[in-house]
């Protein structure tokens, strides 16, 4: 299966594992649920997936990779104690808590989530001498004599023999007492995922013209060359930060990622195709609807593959300003309750900038609280880092004020109006921006009988799977998307979308 089936199966065995039944008791016994193990190539997301699922859940999450632990970090220490037996006191020898047990209790007394995943890779490839307690553990979940608290599920991973040379044999027993699952690299699976994080449009649209070069694993006389899929989300972020630098992107440095000759080269050969696209071709006018004649002539005589491009820059650039909406609009959403609290501690005679900072001081707790406990995603984060900053742009309006009680709300009442306006004008903007690439699609481009072609069907389908960009267009609307996904009978996924993100009330 592809990791996005994968997802979906540990999703389900999560929420099977904690079902409980009307005493309060899990339906399957702990004893009873069966570690599951993540069988599949490196680099292909399975711990990203963990960490997607821990936040999606709000479970806490402890990952340890266990070719870094010894027996004695795993097992614990011996120490020698004392007993009875028969009337008679003997020395025995016991072990502490496993450093890895120990972390869940760690993570449950930090943080109060008394469920949650432990999530261990590289289980078949541990040493020698730590591969016995290793069996035991997912066998029985128990390290020595110390049991994972009840409520925590085992989630494991591990590579194909093939992969790495250190992979242990696992017996029958074992595996019988493991919940399997096998995932295969999978581009179309992983472009929503990319999508969704932002990877760069030049890597998107490079491996949507050669998909084979998504993922590669392959043994040469120079020994073995590769391509995963961590290395293409890595030289994204990398990509990202040299180009708001200004530095130069070179085929040296995309080989320090995709660690294959002749994939390396190809692409550093496409990003060098791409800039001159973007150079070329002027995303902000095409956004502004103010084309000239040249960018009009050259792109109804593009190739495929240049259409398929501009396609890219163009979605990145929209991508990100349709993705700026749905975070203002998130952290004033967010926002309103905490003047609510604000509003009843000036009800109640606290001066403005101690009521704000009260909840300046919750949210940064959220935000350490999320952080340890891994629940807390990078979008999330931003949000609430959005928060900070416009509470702390609220405290500054009293600066040298003796504002108190409503008099003192009304001016914050009055910020929170003008960013609302100023987000409704952001939202316009970028609606009719939104509108213009449509328009420019369909002038440009040849049409079919129905309307449609090939660069339509793209742009309507990275709308749709973008979550952000879905998101904007069921709250604010966009006639022309849904003229065309109409024709490309997109209707179930709109309805999902509005079903799953409703309106927001500002």
């Amino acid at each position: 299966m592809n990791i996005k089936e994968a997802k979906e199966e540990i999703r389900n065995a999560i929420f099977a594992y904690f079902t409980k039944d009307e005493f309060g008791g899990y339906e399957i016994p702990v004893e009873r649920q069966r570690p599951l193990f993540l069988m599949g190539p490196p680099g292909i997301g399975k711990t990203a997936i963990m960490e997607q699922i821990s936040q999606e859940l709000g479970v806490g999450l402890v990952s340890y990779s266990m070719s870094h632990h010894t027996r004695q970090s795993a097992l614990g220490l011996p120490f020698i104690t004392t007993k009875v037996y028969d009337g008679k006191e003997y020395s025995v020898s016991e072990y502490t808590m496993s450093e890895i047990i120990a972390s869940v209790y760690d993570m449950i007394d930090d943080t109060g989530l008394k469920e949650g995943i432990l999530f261990l890779d590289e289980v078949n490839c541990v040493s020698e001498t730590l591969a016995p307690a290793m069996l035991q553990f997912l066998q029985y979940k128990t390290f020595g004599k110390h049991r994972i608290p009840q409520g925590w599920i085992v989630v494991t991973a591990g590579n194909p023999p093939e992969y790495n040379n250190s992979v242990r044999e696992m017996d029958i027993v074992t595996w019988d007492r493991m919940k399997r699952i096998d995932i295969e690299p999978d581009y179309a699976a992983w472009k929503e995922y990319a999508v969704n994080i932002g990877v760069h449009p030049a890597i998107t649209t490079y491996l949507d013209i050669k998909k084979n070069d998504f993922y590669e694993v392959e043994t040469t006389a120079d020994g073995k060359t590769f391509v995963t899929a961590r290395g293409w989300v890595d030289l994204s972020a990398m990509m990202r930060i040299y180009e708001r630098r200004g530095f130069k992107i070179t085929e040296r440095l995309v080989r320090q990622y995709l660690q294959n000759d002749r994939i390396a080269r190809d692409f550093a050969v496409y990003y060098d195709l791409f800039n001159k696209y973007r150079s070329d071709y002027q995303v902000e006018n095409i956004l502004g609807g103010e084309l000239d004649v040249d960018t009009k002539t050259r792109a109804k005589q593009a190739d495929p593959d240049e259409r398929l491009s501009l396609l890219g820059l163009i979605l990145d650039t929209l991508g990100g300003e349709l993705k700026g909406v749905c975070f203002d609009e998130d952290a004033l959403t967010e926002l309103v309750p905490l003047l609510k609290a604000v509003k009843a501690a000036l009800d109640e005679g606290a001066d403005p900038v101690s009521a704000l900072q009260a909840q300046t001081d919750e949210i940064v707790r959220m935000i350490e609280s999320g952080k340890r406990a891994s629940t807390l995603s990078p979008d999330r984060q931003y949000t609430l880092n959005s928060v900070l900053q416009i509470l702390d742009e609220q405290k500054s309006l009293f600066n040298g004020s003796d504002l108190r009680g409503s008099d003192a709300f009304a001016v914050i009442k009055s910020d929170f109006a003008s960013r609302t306006a100023a987000l409704k004008e952001e939202a316009r903007g970028a609606g009719s921006r939104l509108s213009n690439v449509f328009t420019f699609c369909e002038t440009m481009f040849g049409m079919d009988g129905e309307g449609n072609s090939r660069e339509m069907i793209i742009l309507v389908t990275e709308l749709t799977l973008n979550n952000y960009s879905a998101r904007f267009i069921s709250r604010y609307g966009c006639d022309k998307y849904f003229a065309h996904s109409d024709q490309l009978n997109f209707h179930d996924r709109q309805k999902e979308l509005i079903d799953e993100l409703g309106d927001l009330d500002l």
